[in-house]
């Protein structure tokens, strides 16, 4: 679990600077608003991203749209290897949307 959460990390490391916020309940990770939440469970993580858009994919165990430009996106990450390409290109994009960019252009 450990090992996933560094792996993720390690992707924003080359986007930008990035606050992790330990909660109670869950990590959450913010520039200007939090665009991701990791809840930690013993062998694995479940988590969410905030995204300005819809993507269906099977990897996503939810998709909740809050508003045009809200999405939140639920995932389980077994592994490192999980956080793979595809992965991260979400997570960076998440960060985009932490960082408010996707407000600057219309949807």
């Amino acid at each position: 679990m450990r090992a996933t959460f560094d792996r993720v990390l390690a992707v924003l490391a080359d986007v930008g600077p990035v606050a992790v916020l330990s909660e109670r309940t869950r990590i959450a990770l913010h520039v200007r608003m939090s665009f991701a939440a990791f809840m930690p469970r013993r062998s694995w993580l479940n988590g969410h991203l905030v995204l300005a858009r819809r993507i269906d994919s099977p990897r996503f165990a939810k998709v909740e749209v809050y508003s045009p430009r809200n999405v939140l996106h639920a995932f389980r990450l077994d592994s490192p290897e999980q956080v793979d390409d595809e992965f991260a290109s979400w997570l960076i994009e998440a960060y985009s949307v932490g960082k408010q960019r996707h407000l600057q252009s219309p949807p």
